[in-house]
């Protein structure tokens, strides 16, 4: 409701008392000026997502969490800031459909097990090769996928896990994996070996064992498959790549404290580098091919 002017209000208020007396109790029973800030929505009931919107840790700086060390193909250089490698380039995509600028953008060290932990978080987002689960999202908020995963088996060149055609190759390997991540769910469920796996806190430790011949095989996401055949292990290559389990592909998703209101502008970033072809130019730069890694049944 809005009020005329004090001045002009006087002025009613001597020609026109009984009005007066209306305004005076309407303003009465008017609720006090709410100062709160909110974020400007559309037409449609959306955010506007405009920079100096968002609900951030920090106002005008967007603050992207990951682990160190940052693997390639993901960073290049063990360094995210440099906006090289597929989630590096990711992130700065994003930050740029929010209207941030690369100096704008910072990068805190969260661990891999730290990021979807319950809590309170550093970061407004975190991009560390997370997969979207329900179990995961009981601690934190995921955006819409950015990256559809699957998993890649690296075996030494001359073993007998090396040619394998199918998943029965594999029941009596000795495997290495990360503790905490879907590759391991997926050896446990699709490979299900007759002995436990070998896990690992850490990826470097699964890939030691390899390289050491402690484990005959080593499962990982398949973009991380191809970096330890190229650079990590010598001798080594992709045996194959685990079927999709279910109907929906496994996604990397960015990870927000829980109840972020933020997802709601991530998510509409990422709808539009999926629509305008970006995020999949930025896939095909920084992602190996999967050909030459046959799926075993």
């Amino acid at each position: 409701m809005k009020f005329a002017p004090e001045a002009t209000l006087l002025r009613r208020l001597t020609v026109l008392p009984a009005l007066a007396a209306a305004v005076l109790a309407a303003a009465a029973c008017a609720p006090a000026e709410d100062k709160t800030t909110t974020t400007p929505a559309t037409a449609t009931g959306a955010p506007a997502c405009t920079k100096d919107s968002l609900p951030l840790k920090n106002a005008g700086k967007l603050v992207i969490g990951t682990d160190k060390p940052a693997f390639e193909p993901w960073f290049v250089d063990d360094d995210p800031s440099n906006g090289k490698g597929f989630e590096s380039a990711v992130a700065y995509a994003v930050a740029g459909q929010l209207g941030f600028t690369k100096d704008e953008v910072s990068w805190e060290k969260v661990g891999f097990d730290s990021s979807f932990a319950p809590g309170k978080k550093k970061f407004d987002f975190d991009i560390n090769q997370v997969s979207i689960s329900a179990a995961r999202a009981k601690a934190v908020t995921f955006s819409t996928g950015y990256y559809d995963v699957a998993q890649g088996v690296v075996a030494l060149k001359g073993t007998k896990f090396a040619d394998v055609t199918d998943l029965a190759g594999l029941k009596d390997a000795k495997i290495a994996v990360q503790v905490g991540t879907t590759s391991l769910k997926a050896v446990q469920d699709q490979i299900q070996p007759t002995t436990q796996p070998k896990v690992y806190n850490n990826q470097i430790d699964a890939v030691t064992a390899l390289k050491n011949k402690q484990a005959d095989v080593l499962v990982v996401d398949l973009p991380t498959a191809f970096y330890v055949t190229a650079a990590q292990v010598e001798n080594s290559k992709i045996a194959g790549q685990l079927p999709q389990a279910g109907a929906t592909p496994e996604q990397f998703g960015l990870v927000l404290e829980k109840d972020s209101a933020l997802v709601t502008c991530l998510d509409q970033a990422i709808g539009k580098l999926k629509s305008s072809g970006e995020l999949a130019k930025i896939q095909e730069r920084w992602l190996t091919s999967s050909a030459g890694a046959p799926v075993l049944k």
